[in-house]
């Protein structure tokens, strides 16, 4: 039996982002179709790039409940897309977006992410976790996500990346979250993934690279120790930037302190910028990003 929709249940909501050439009229454009559709603008943020001459913009939008809402919206911006040449995707506030997280020995990172997931701070669907040592398996049962181990070696890494994509493929999913993955990713491997993979970090260590990274920050006496998360390039640690937050220490703290310390800062820091990317509030502007907080 087909049932009428209920008159009380919230209107379908989606998230429209765009970027193109910078010119007057975008907005009214944009809100115009809106407009037409009966639409109901719940949130809108735009930003034009002075530096790259683009503008970006990010808007949801209430619309009657329809059969083929979006395929209604889609037709509907499709002509003002090719006046302006945009970029644009379309979709349904709140999807859980799937998502493969790859992880190596510590914890703290991926144990962060599946609570919030599980917690409903997170809107992505954990579909697999993925790492080169057996670790954390139970980890990843405990909260009912398949465990898949894939070591890499030299002579390996290949095949190995082949088996990663064979996971996202056959997992759809649609971000991969290095939560403290200890492994370089190949060129081609990020060429093919770019603009879906997050990486996290520790940053505000001048000079700090390889093993005990915050033993060497103790040795030197830092004052500032933080985390970065961003996109992953073929340039090791340089892609862009989502989100940073610092943490301010002074003598006093011990290395064992340090670390931990600044495992806080990398959970809170990639759990932003994973929440950000899967809300589709991060727009790409050349190795620089729009963050619509």
């Amino acid at each position: 039996m087909h049932l009428p929709p209920d008159p009380a249940a919230p209107a379908p909501e989606w998230v429209l982002t765009l970027s193109c050439p910078d010119r007057p009229g975008i907005v009214h454009a944009v809100s115009g179709v809106l407009a037409r559709l009966g639409g109901n603008i719940t949130e809108s943020q735009q930003f034009g790039s002075p530096v790259t001459g683009r503008f970006y913009m990010r808007v949801q939008v209430a619309l009657p409940t329809a059969d083929d809402a979006a395929g209604g919206l889609e037709a509907a911006l499709a002509p003002v897309a090719d006046e302006f040449g945009m970029a644009w995707e379309l979709d349904r506030v709140g999807r859980a977006v799937p998502t493969v997280i790859m992880v190596s020995k510590e914890a703290h990172c991926l144990n962060d992410l599946l609570f919030r997931q599980r917690a409903g701070g997170l809107p992505v669907d954990v579909v697999a976790v993925v790492g080169n040592h057996p670790d954390l398996a139970e980890l990843a049962t405990f909260y009912g996500v398949p465990f898949h181990h894939v070591p890499v070696t030299r002579d390996t890494k290949p095949e190995a990346e082949a088996e990663l994509l064979r996971i996202v493929e056959s997992t759809g999913a649609e971000l991969v979250v290095l939560a403290r993955y200890m492994q370089i990713l190949s060129d081609e491997l990020c060429t093919r993934l770019a603009g879906h993979v997050i990486n996290i970090h520790h940053s505000f260590l001048p000079s700090f690279k390889g093993a005990r990274p915050y033993h060497q920050a103790f040795e030197r006496g830092v004052k500032l120790i933080g985390a970065t998360s961003h996109y992953v390039t073929g340039d090791l640690d340089e892609g862009p930037i989502i989100e940073q937050e610092v943490e301010r220490v002074d003598h006093t703290r011990t290395p064992a302190e340090l670390v931990a310390l600044g495992q806080d800062v990398e959970r809170r820091t990639l759990a932003r910028a994973v929440r950000w990317h899967a809300e589709h509030r991060v727009l790409l502007d050349g190795l620089r990003t729009v963050v619509f907080r």
